[in-house]
């Protein structure tokens, strides 16, 4: 199976997936999903892996007592906070060029509508990315590019990890146990991803409307 095959099958049996890691892998599936979050928000080049989903269906492996709800919370947490954290300096550090032209996963379209969605809503776009695909990934390199305070950044990183992985693991934790988000999983995934790109497509949307 190829790469886009194999990615899509992850998305579609994200649920499935997780509980064969945790039958083969055991304990270290929090491993497994610590430096999943973490490259998911800390590396630029990795905004397509699974975020939103996979902190949804961790929660309602939870709610069956697979996973440990406060041991997972905790380290995932942890990964989204050093994530973003690690993605600011690199932004910082080495920014736009290191990546001139349009590469195969750094696109100028992404960073530009991160940008705009720091004219928009400020600092605050570190929390709010949290729940947005894509512009999670971008928008602490972007801060580290534009040399945001270390300070605010550690703030408004902290906060949004928080509330990112508290409340989607919580989602499946309280949701995963009613009979029709069991039975209808994978439909729910697909739901919570489309939820989580709507915003940006509305975006999409407006700024090719403008143009």
């Amino acid at each position: 199976m190829d790469f886009l095959g194999t990615l899509i099958d992850l998305f579609l049996h994200l649920d499935r997936n997780l509980q064969e890691l945790i039958g083969n892998y055991g304990l270290w599936v929090y491993a497994i999903l610590f430096l999943v979050i973490f490259c998911e928000t800390g590396l630029v080049v990795l905004p397509f892996l699974p975020g939103d989903s996979l902190l949804f269906v961790a929660g309602t492996l939870c709610g069956v007592g697979l996973l440990d709800p406060f041991l997972l919370s905790g380290l995932l947490i942890t990964a989204a906070f050093l994530g973003d954290t690690t993605n600011y300096w690199i932004g910082n550090r080495i920014g736009l060029s290191a990546f001139s032209g349009q590469g195969r996963f750094i696109k100028r379209e992404h960073i530009e509508r991160t940008q705009q969605f720091y004219e928009k809503h400020g600092p605050k776009t570190i929390v709010i990315a949290r729940f947005v695909p894509i512009v999670r990934t971008f928008a602490p390199f972007v801060a580290g590019i534009g040399r945001m305070a270390y300070g605010r950044f550690v703030t408004y990183n902290g906060l949004g990890a928080v509330l990112w992985v508290t409340l989607l693991v919580g989602a499946g934790v309280f949701l995963g146990d009613i009979a029709f988000v069991k039975n209808n999983l994978t439909a729910v995934i697909l739901g919570i991803i489309a939820l989580s790109l709507s915003p940006g497509l509305i975006e999409y949307w407006r700024h090719k409307a403008k143009t």
